[in-house]
Order: structure tokens, then sequence, then C-alpha cells
């Protein structure tokens, strides 16, 4: 019988995204403190949230397959969390307007049996286009992302901020990349195909 999998997030992104590969699976919540060691690059921040999120659940999970996902967006080094309020986005992306971020995400796929966790990092780097003061309201109004890294869904009428996105998987700007996922699933034995 194969091992059960378990999405350890609350995201309903990156349940819907899951949700995409037909695979059976469940959601728990890792319940992890999220806040930054002493140091900590926001890269290494990232992977090890998305491992942590997926050990706290391995405690009541020990036989699944487990996936843990963070995402940091990050330029020069600093941390652009998610803004949980219509001023703060605003600040958000007129700090971000003309930037190049990076919108890094920390992928864990934990064999609870074994205790081995295949990690890995992918960056997406989105350029924001220079945005006015008006376009920035304009798209609040009309999309209120405050609970997106960045202040922007790229899934959504956010796509109108940018001027330009380069990654290896589209999927991982939304908070779960899918085509890293598909390779650690088939290594553990679980094909989606």
């Amino acid at each position: 019988m194969p091992q059960k999998l378990i999405l350890a997030s609350t995201s309903p992104y990156r349940r819907e995204l899951l949700g995409r590969l037909g695979l059976p699976f469940e959601v728990a919540n890792p319940q992890t403190d999220e806040t930054p060691l002493p140091n900590e690059t926001p890269e290494a921040l990232s992977l090890r949230l998305a491992e942590a999120k997926a050990r706290a659940v391995a405690e009541h999970h020990p036989d699944a397959l487990i996936i843990g996902s963070d995402q940091v967006a990050t330029v020069d080094g600093r941390i652009y969390g998610k803004p949980g309020s219509h001023e703060r986005a605003v600040a958000q992306l007129r700090e971000l307007s003309g930037k190049t971020v990076n919108f890094f995400t920390g992928l864990c796929l934990l064999n609870a049996t074994t205790g081995n966790a295949d990690i890995r990092g992918i960056p997406t780097l989105v350029t924001f286009r220079h945005l006015s003061i008006d376009e920035i309201e304009n798209y609040l109004r009309r999309e209120p992302a405050y609970n997106c890294a960045g202040s922007a869904k790229s899934e959504g009428l956010g796509i109108a901020l940018l001027s330009s996105m380069r990654g290896d998987d589209p999927n991982a700007l939304v908070g779960l990349p899918l085509i890293a996922l598909c390779d650690m699933l088939r290594q553990q034995g679980m094909s989606v195909l």
C-alpha cells in the first residue's frame, strides 16, 4: 500500500496546486515558529522552515510522505512578508516598484518512516514595473493581496504589476514548485502519472 501523502500547510494556494496532480492527500497544520534565526539568510530561512513544517507534522503521521514548503520574498537580503493590511501592502509595493525580487521557495519531502528529507530551493526572479501610487491603490482595491508575500498575486491581476518573471517552475511563485515535487515523489516511488 502506498504511503499517505500529507501537505504540511494551511495555505489554500498550496492545497489547490497540489490538487492539480490528482493524488489523494491530506492537509495538516504544521504549527511552526517562523521567526528567523540571528544572521540567517532569507534562503536558509525558507529551507529550514520547509523542513521544520514537514517534521512537525511527522510527529502525528509517522508513516507518511510529508510535503513542507515555505517562501520568502527578498531583495538585497531584506525579507518582504505578507503585509496583512492595506497600508503595509501599499508600502511594500512602493518599495518593490522597479526592483527585482527573489521569491525563493524552500521545498521538503520528508519520508516520515525513514526520517530522510529531500530539500530543495527554487528561486523565481520577479521584476516589478515602476508603479505609480494610483496603480498601486487601484490594484489593491481590485485584488487586496494582503496575505501574499510581496503584496501581489501573479496568478491574478497582480501580473499587471510585473515586467518579467524568470524561473524554472511557474507554480513555485504561487508557493508549491510542482516540477521539483513530482521529481521528489518519483524518487520515493510514488507515481504521479
